[in-house]
């Protein structure tokens, strides 16, 4: 709790003092340190500030100030905390309970092995993509670790701290509102130079910093020369040599967390505050800021000033927007366009080119004064120019990709027959024996034809599913994603899209909800909101059982992956006319230069691959056992019973009357009551078609032709994507509008372009 939550007569003890630098300095120095008992004497009449007693004096608190210093009453606790701390001894911290909570965040650019070291410590299963924008929230995890408890937090993968694009907002935010006792910046030590100029940010930010040299054991094969002990103490913050492969350096990294968590800033050999020089005029006009910043307390709370200030001096629209609500803002931009005007003279630069250029110029001096040298044993990027090479030609690029598709279709299919022929002869066996056990009635009925006939309809496809999400996974991991947008970029930007929009697009084959969240790290909000409402047009995963179902029943084996391979290929279609349409007609504005990473192919551990893959397995089980079975219960008990009592037949049901209520809308597509019945169902979850079809065609005997099929899989394909994408697209563009727009016109569509094939189609036969 917070010392601000205490009443008058109250007593705690503090366990540590949150904040940024000159506050948090200031409020030490005046008493308020780890393990001292503070109490309560009165509030002012307006209950502000607050009078404490405090090492044998009273101070006075402003509530906004006592709200960040963390107390607890238990006075043992305290006592733990207050004791010396020797954090090359792990005996004395594993005679104490897990108790003591650190919050750290884990900050890096993209690629750097963030989320490996936030799954590597946690044990959570995040997805880890060598391309940009995996992790698009913030992810909590925990690990215990020596006497404490420490609360990981994986932010999204940003290369600065700008207001440029949306994750960059976001872990700033973060940073800012929620300050964390640590960071742990990540730092892909094979690109050292280009990944601290993040690092030169959390600097200004005057924040205590533990840097993972991460993939350390690349820079040690390619012969690499460092000392990571001069740069250490040249940036101020210690540096722990990692690799979260393997997990090398983890505890080092952690007993560092644990060091600055307890020590006193500038009573460390490593930490203390660095502050880098920008130029006299720079430097200048960052103490002309700062002396009106200094003034207003809510800021000196709430930031660094000098952060601030620089932020000022970069003309970043979000620190004016702060300042421009102040009484005294208009003094402080002036002070600022002053000081940029001079940084233009002297320069010849703007400031913000003047700022980046000294930080970089400072990263350089660290990094020669630290002697460090790149070697030539082994070039990381060898490998990866060879298969770009390939992958990225002009030729061949898009066939290699379609190749790769169909390949994953044609594993999916062959491969995973096999096992689903073993679950369907499980499911069948069980069926059969429950019959044969039970007694005729209601309830022998539910479980062989609702619970089984719906659930076993979905489960059986489980194989096909995990085959699925390892080709996904295997091309997330190995860097091919970033190759994928590439080499499509201009084929988005066509579309009135941005390159980037292709991995959301790649990813809705997975799951369209992650996608949809995924669109965060698409810069432009024109090109994020049209991918966003054309990504229900990519297949699901969701949808892949009632695909595997039909083609199944339908296609002879020869066709069965070029039929799977249509409708992913007309879906990716429709995308691209869609979104031409949205770009020109409906969403307009201008978009966003291409910039992303191509990161080195990294050929995933086996490891990380069934991790991933079993995760989505997981996921999908979960979801027979709740959605899916609650849905086939009802289909089942809807199908059973009529007005009447139960139904004579399938007809004369309560799903019965429905379905031939809603059957006149669906002739155009050839459709029967029964399938319009499972559409319906489809619109919570698209795994219920394939539950619903397995209850309401128990007997297997479909009663319609191949081309009613294939109309019927383009429906599935193109109508009402799900409840929770629906949901996801309302979140990430902040409307209803938006999400009804997605809802509406994929289902006209579906109807429009099915009943089309259908009509054409039965001309020929």
């Amino acid at each position: 709790m917070n010392l601000s939550e205490l009443k008058t007569g109250d007593k705690a003890y503090i366990v540590k003092v949150k904040g940024h630098g000159g506050f948090r300095k200031r409020i030490v120095e005046m008493g308020f340190i780890k393990g001292q008992r503070v109490d309560v004497l009165q509030s002012a009449p307006l209950q502000d500030p607050v009078k404490y007693r405090v090492m044998g004096y009273e101070v006075s608190l402003r509530r906004q100030e006592a709200e960040k210093i963390e107390v607890t009453d238990d006075e043992r606790e305290a006592a733990e905390i207050s004791e010396p701390q020797n954090v090359a001894t792990t005996a004395h911290y594993a005679t104490h309970s897990a108790r003591h909570t650190i919050n750290v965040a884990l900050v890096g650019n993209p690629n750097c092995g963030k989320t490996s070291l936030f799954n590597f410590a946690s044990g959570a299963h995040e997805r880890v993509g060598n391309y940009s924008g995996v992790t698009v929230d913030a992810k909590e995890g925990y690990a215990d670790f020596e006497g404490y408890h420490l609360k990981l937090i994986d932010l999204p993968g940003t290369y600065s701290l700008s207001a440029y694009s949306p994750e960059e907002l976001y872990v700033r935010k973060q940073l800012l509102e929620d300050t964390p006792d640590v960071i742990i910046n990540v730092i892909d030590s094979s690109n050292i130079e280009r990944n601290l100029y993040l690092t030169t940010q959390l600097m200004d930010m005057h924040l205590r910093v533990v840097c993972a040299l991460n993939m350390f054991d690349e820079t040690e094969r390619r012969g690499d020369h460092l000392s990571i002990d001069t740069l250490s103490s040249l940036l101020g913050m210690p540096m722990v040599p990692t690799s979260f492969k393997t997990g090398r350096g983890l505890p080092e990294l952690l007993r560092e967390v644990i060091h600055i968590f307890e020590s006193q800033e500038g009573h460390d050999n490593y930490y203390r505050h660095i502050h880098i020089n920008h130029g006299h005029e720079i430097e200048d006009g960052i103490a002309k800021i700062q002396t009106f910043l200094k003034g207003n307390d809510l800021l000196r709370l709430r930031y660094s000033t000098r952060w601030l200030a620089l932020k000022l001096l970069e003309k970043d629209t979000k620190a004016e927007e702060v300042i421009a609500s102040l009484p005294e803002g208009k003094q402080i931009l002036a002070a600022r366009d002053t000081a940029i005007h001079r940084v233009k003279e002297e320069t010849d630069n703007d400031s913000e080119t003047a700022i980046m250029d000294a930080k970089y110029g400072f990263i350089r001096g660290a990094l020669k004064e630290a002697g460090y040298k790149v070697g030539q044993m082994e070039n990381t990027y060898h490998v990866t120019h060879k298969l770009d090479a390939l992958v990225t030609n002009r030729w061949l690029g898009f066939p290699l990709f379609f190749a790769l598709l169909f390949l994953m279709f044609e594993v999916t299919f062959t491969l995973g027959q096999y096992p689903m022929d073993w679950i369907d002869a499980g499911v069948t066996w069980l069926g059969e024996w429950i019959g044969n056990v039970m007694s005729d009635g209601p309830l022998k009925d539910m479980l062989v034809d609702g619970v089984i006939g719906g659930v076993g309809a979905v489960i059986v496809f489980l194989p096909q599913i995990l085959i699925l999400y390892t080709f996904i996974s295997l091309m997330e991991d190995s860097g091919y994603m970033a190759r994928a947008a590439f080499i499509m970029d201009k084929l988005m930007h066509g579309m009135g899209l941005h390159g980037k929009s292709f991995i959301p697009l790649i990813m809705g084959f997975g799951c369209n909800v992650p996608a949809i969240m995924a669109t965060r790290t698409i810069e432009s909000r024109r090109s994020r909101l049209i991918t966003m409402l054309i990504l229900p047009m990519m297949s699901c995963s969701a949808r892949l059982p009632i695909y595997i179902m039909i083609t199944g029943a339908f296609f002879a084996v020869r066709y069965q992956s070029l039929v799977m391979v249509s409708l992913y290929a007309i879906g990716i279609v429709l995308s691209v006319i869609i979104a031409r349409l949205l770009s020109t007609y409906v969403i307009k504005g201008e978009d966003t230069p291409f910039v992303m990473e191509l990161p080195p192919y990294r050929f995933p551990t086996a490891k990380a691959i069934f991790r991933h893959t079993w995760e989505k397995g997981k996921q999908y089980l979960k979801k027979m056992g709740g959605v899916i079975l609650v849905a086939s219960i009802i289909v089942w008990a809807l199908g059973y019973f009529s007005p009447s009592g139960i139904a004579d037949s399938l007809e004369d049901s309560f799903i019965g009357m429905l379905g031939k209520a809603i059957e006149p809308i669906f002739l155009a597509q050839g459709f029967d009551w029964r399938l319009d019945v499972s559409l319906i169902a489809g619109v919570g979850a698209k795994e219920i078609v394939a539950s619903t079809i397995g209850v309401l065609y128990g007997d297997g005997a479909f009663g319609f032709s191949s081309l009613t099929a294939y109309a019927f899989l383009l429906f599935v394909l193109i109508y009402f994507p799900c409840i929770a994408t629906i949901a996801a697209i309302k979140n990430e563009s902040g409307s209803w509008r938006w999400a009804a727009f997605g809802a509406v016109y994929t289902t006209v569509l579906a109807w429009i372009v099915s009943a089309a094939v259908y009509q054409i189609g039965s001309l020929f036969i």
